[in-house]
């Protein structure tokens, strides 16, 4: 069984319902996808996704391409998000230090950390002037 869809949405809280409507109705079509899976890819759109609305297009509000995929031969679902604002890798993001009392720490990077650590590929590129995000995570693993 393969799956897959895309749908382009303005980079703002409106486009953020649609993205999550996707995700949820897409989710529902893979075998043994759980509530927590789904639970875990609603963090993931939220936190990416919101992380473009804010940051990448400054005062603008531009656009997302947001495709998810599942193929049953690996059993895993990919969420690809790509945008034209201003180039941001967040792979190089260093995690925050935990270890540190809340108040002590740097602002940002929390997000970014969970979403790293909730999923099994974290993969950015920068191609034609477009920031491409891949996230691909197997469905059923308990991981974070």
């Amino acid at each position: 069984m393969k799956l897959f869809k895309s749908l382009q949405v303005a980079a703002d809280d409106g486009g953020l319902g649609d993205v999550f409507s996707l995700v949820e109705e897409e989710l529902e079509k893979v075998p043994g996808c759980s509530r927590s899976d789904a639970l875990k890819f609603h963090m993931l759109v939220d936190e990416i996704f919101t992380n473009i609305a804010n940051y990448a297009y400054e005062d603008d509000t531009g656009k997302v391409v947001v495709s998810i995929s599942y193929d049953d031969a690996d059993n895993k679902v990919r969420l690809v998000f790509k945008d034209e604002g201003r180039q941001y890798d967040p792979t190089k993001e260093k995690p925050p230090d935990l270890s540190l009392p809340v108040k002590e720490r740097r602002a940002g990077g929390l997000g970014i950390f969970m979403v790293r650590n909730t999923v099994d590929e974290f993969v950015y590129e920068r191609t034609d002037g477009c920031n491409i995000l891949t996230l691909v995570k197997t469905i059923g693993e308990q991981n974070v």
